[in-house]
């Protein structure tokens, strides 16, 4: 596989990084914006419509989304950054039915979250998307094999056998199906978790910092499962990090600040999104 962050096209320089940038986005057009102008995007598998959430009530009110519009394309990969508190995580967490938006609407799909049961949406995270944490969420109880099935056997699903052999033995994981969370290392947990994330065929996989925990080996390794995901499986990942490296892995950065999209990035470098990020704390 090649190296991601040199998969940019020849003009994107950093010369050509700069000039984007100068020219794209200001604080009078993007900050101030709710409604940023995106790049046409193809078929979407999952987007927001004035997605807005706030916490607290009166004059203790945080705005931490703040109509929010935006489409996660199909068989992509999309990072979201942004500096501590811009919204990055929670409109994962709305998108991904993890939280309920105080307005607007989440979509997976034509199917709008705000309009669904609590049953109904425990199926449709069960069903229709897989996950990736920072912290694994491993049951330590159950063996390897155990866990990356258990989404599958709590639907009553049959596995695909073919397949579990298949994603185990591309994540190196054969040896380890037998083993509980606390005889894996952290790298091998969380390819454990993409494992699981993937084995079912998930519409969509959410990844909330999936290399958060990890050391810059099993990251690159986790990193290259997702791109491998979407490149030859043709499946649709969305992360949030704050890692430039692991965002230069994505087909498509998006920049949150104060709630709101700022900027975006198609194919990028690791010194493009740094020098996004730069700019948006500057002006924050």
């Amino acid at each position: 596989m090649s190296n991601p962050a040199a998969s940019t096209p020849a003009n994107n320089s950093d010369n050509g990084a700069k000039e984007n940038w100068d020219s794209s986005f200001t604080p009078e057009t993007d900050i101030g914006s709710t409604h940023p102008v995106n790049h046409k995007t193809g078929e979407a598998a999952a987007r927001a419509v004035s997605l807005y959430k706030a916490y607290g009530q009166g004059d203790t009110t945080v705005t931490a989304l703040d109509h929010v519009n935006v489409e996660f394309e199909k068989n992509k990969f999309t990072a979201i950054m942004g500096p501590s508190g811009s919204g990055k995580s929670t409109l994962m967490h709305c998108m991904a039915g993890l939280d309920a938006a105080t307005g607007g609407s989440a979509f997976i799909g034509d199917t709008d979250l705000s309009v669904l049961k609590d049953k109904e949406m425990t199926s449709l995270r069960r069903d229709r998307l897989g996950f990736i944490f920072q912290s694994f969420n491993l049951v330590p109880t159950l063996t390897a094999s155990e866990n990356i099935t258990l989404p599958t056997d709590i639907a009553g699903r049959k596995i695909d056998q073919a397949w579990f052999d298949e994603i185990t033995s591309r994540l190196g994981l054969t040896e380890r199906l037998k083993h509980r969370p606390a005889e894996l290392s952290g790298g091998q947990q969380q390819r454990v978790a993409c494992a699981r994330a993937l084995v079912s065929r998930p519409e969509i996989i959410f990844g909330d910092e999936p290399t958060g925990n990890l050391d810059s080996n099993s990251s690159k390794e986790v990193l290259d499962i997702l791109r491998t995901a979407v490149d030859q499986d043709d499946q649709t990942v969305v992360i949030v990090t704050h890692d430039a490296k692991a965002a230069s892995y994505a087909d498509r950065v998006i920049f949150l600040a104060d709630g709101r999209i700022v900027n975006e990035l198609f194919d990028p470098t690791i010194e493009d999104i740094l020098a996004t990020m730069n700019g948006i704390e500057d002006i924050a």
